[in-house]
């Protein structure tokens, strides 16, 4: 039971670590100086997927990690 909590954790990290890399480029400090405008602009289609995907696999890891720590 630890390892298949371990190897899953392992791979719900690499896959949070690749939908963060692939969310659109801009969005970071680069905006805070002067950077793309102050306009507002809602996500859709892929951008909201990578959203409900970082969020779900950010879910998954800490609940992974929280099961780890009590069978440890």
């Amino acid at each position: 039971m630890k390892n298949i909590l371990l190897v899953l954790q392992i791979i719900v990290s690499v896959l949070l670590i690749l939908v963060i890399l692939l969310q659109s480029k801009g969005t970071g400090l680069g905006t805070v100086f002067g950077g793309s405008g102050s306009i507002y602009r809602s996500k859709r289609g892929i951008e909201k997927l990578f959203i409900y995907l970082t969020i779900l696999l950010a879910l998954s890891f800490f609940l992974i990690s929280v099961l780890q720590v009590i069978i440890y």
